[in-house]
């Protein structure tokens, strides 16, 4: 027994400490302790019903995006997203989505959120990227990164997505991963990507359960070398959060943010 335990041990590989200089650092981040207004430094507002170009941005959504306090607001160390059943320019619902676009930017790293998701069938809320310049062209030329999203009519259930050319929603080709979660309408769960230019790869809380990989074949697979901003929203119907319909009874609903925090390498 004792010289099998020894020549176990000369085989471990032992890997080397990690310098603190080579260890991923915080590099933007809001953990939303202060009250009202979410910071006007870190976040914008995509307003609006997405028309005339978009209407419904893209996806015939039912809701009215405002920059009005009911909407988004900040209070107790969170960041409150509501929807709402209410009229307001020819829509039945409002909400809001905030973007970090031209504030927070980034390309690769670890953007993590923290989160509880809002519950009933219509509610469609996500935690996503875009493209800030647009290098490749438009949707979904340049690319689209899903960290999170979630349907009303699917509880159990978040997702984790991209959208480029060649494998996109609209065409049915896209390649989602899927992760069951009973408590992602109770409890709060940290969302993250890892995105390298080899991988991004799609973590709830730190366990990974999908990877899409850079398999070098060109712009069409892989248009993720530019920077990205961060979206955070509710959308109400849709053509995926309205597969259901949506349930008249269920409104408000809430997207509550504990933190957002980005890490990059040092470079």
């Amino acid at each position: 027994m004792l010289l099998a335990f020894f020549i176990t041990i000369l085989f471990v590989n032992c890997s080397e400490p990690i310098a603190e200089a080579d260890k991923p650092q915080l590099v933007w981040y809001d953990e939303f302790e202060y009250e009202g207004q979410p910071d006007p430094a870190k976040w914008s507002y995509d307003y609006g019903d997405g028309c005339p170009t978009l209407c419904g941005w893209g996806n015939n959504e039912r809701q009215f995006y405002t920059k009005n306090l009911e909407n988004a607001h900040v209070e107790d160390g969170k960041l409150i997203i509501t929807a709402i059943k209410e009229n307001h320019n020819g829509r039945n619902y409002t909400s809001a989505r905030l973007v970090s676009k031209e504030k927070g930017d980034w390309l690769y790293g670890r953007i993590e959120v923290r989160a509880k998701m809002p519950s009933g069938i219509g509610t469609w809320p996500a935690i996503w990227m875009l493209p800030t310049d647009w290098a490749y062209g438009g949707w979904p030329a340049s690319g689209e990164i899903d960290i999170i999203e979630h349907v009303g009519f699917e509880p159990l259930n978040v997702y984790g997505n991209i959208h480029v050319n060649k494998f996109n929603g609209m065409h049915g080709t896209d390649k989602p991963g899927c992760l069951k979660l009973k408590n992602s309408e109770s409890e709060f769960n940290t969302y993250a990507i890892s995105w390298t230019e080899d991988k991004i790869e799609w973590f709830v809380n730190d366990e990974i359960f999908h990877t899409y990989e850079n398999k070098r074949k060109g712009i069409d697979e892989w248009p993720f070398d530019q920077r990205f901003h961060l979206i955070m929203n509710i959308a109400v119907g849709g053509n995926w959060g309205g597969k259901k319909g949506i349930d008249d009874s269920i409104w408000p609903q809430q997207l509550i943010i504990d933190y957002v925090r980005v890490y990059q390498n040092k470079t």
